[in-house]
């Protein structure tokens, strides 16, 4: 947790030196770039979305809480300190008390999308694309910034669909959150290149609907996550704790929700079912 604290201060501190506010005219607008990609490849030169102006301290942005409430099956609510809500595969069943500001879906199955969402939903983004193209975001809404990572899905008879999933990654309050939506493959190196660092990991647990519990694991293990939230199908969830040892800390949570900071992520990653699951 320590080096993840270290990592987003140096980061942020060469964004307040780089482009505040001796730079603010020249470069007015710059578009969204991963921080959680930045960090872990160390790009340099790189403009964050998660910025501290002057003024702020990196001790209280360290501190800021973001709400994850796990809903049922694959959703689960992303609250933000700025006020954003966020709910993952969204199928109009799991719904919090009030619309989010943004849905994510998934169309591997029809419990992880709805071609209905309440029309309050101010963006819906579809983890596939149409006419064959892989879908693209880069979305900033409020002080939360959304991208994804295509993934391929089986189809019938044995078949496979290119870019039928998407890994959402959302970027909030220094914290990088990843949701593997409905994932059928082990991925690659390219797929964790893209992805970059993640503090939390929303992963699924089924025995085999997506992928078998030995192959998750490995998933997870690369990954390296600090906080881990199973979803999914809770009576398989002995069956996928078994595949870690030492390694991971386990926890049954009493409650559905987290409140997770960057200040406050364990330093031994953590398995966190939360009530529910």
């Amino acid at each position: 947790m320590l080096l993840r604290y270290l990592a987003y201060t140096l980061a942020t501190i060469w964004l307040i030196h780089s482009f505040w506010p001796e730079h603010a005219h020249a470069q007015q607008s710059p578009p969204p770039v991963s921080q959680c990609q930045a960090i872990a490849e160390a790009t340099p030169k790189a403009t964050f979305v998660s910025v501290t102006p002057p003024g702020a301290t990196l001790a209280a942005a360290a501190d800021s809480e973001v709400d994850i409430t796990y809903l049922g099956h694959s959703t689960f609510l992303i609250e933000t300190p700025g006020g954003i809500s966020i709910a993952t595969d969204y199928n109009g069943w799991f719904r919090p008390p009030a619309p989010p500001t943004v849905v994510t879906m998934n169309k591997a199955h029809s419990s992880h999308y709805t071609l209905a969402p309440d029309t309050a939903i101010r963006h819906v983004l579809h983890g596939w694309g149409e006419d064959g193209e892989a879908a693209d975001h880069d979305l900033v809404v409020g002080d939360a910034y959304i991208r994804n990572v295509t993934t391929d899905i089986r189809s019938g008879y044995g078949g496979s669909e290119l870019n039928g999933n998407s890994i959402f990654i959302f970027e909030v309050a220094g914290l990088c959150i990843g949701h593997l939506g409905h994932l059928h493959y082990e991925l690659d190196d390219s797929h964790y290149r893209q992805i970059g660092r993640l503090d939390v990991l929303m992963v699924p647990v089924d025995g085999g609907l997506t992928m078998g519990a030995e192959s998750m694991s490995r998933v997870v293990s690369r990954l390296r996550a600090a906080l881990i939230l199973p979803m999914h199908r809770p009576p398989l969830i002995d069956d996928f704790l078994a595949m870690f040892g030492d390694g991971f800390d386990k926890s049954f949570a009493t409650g559905a929700t987290v409140k997770v900071s960057l200040r406050s992520l364990p330093s031994k990653p953590l398995i966190y079912v939360l009530k529910g699951m």
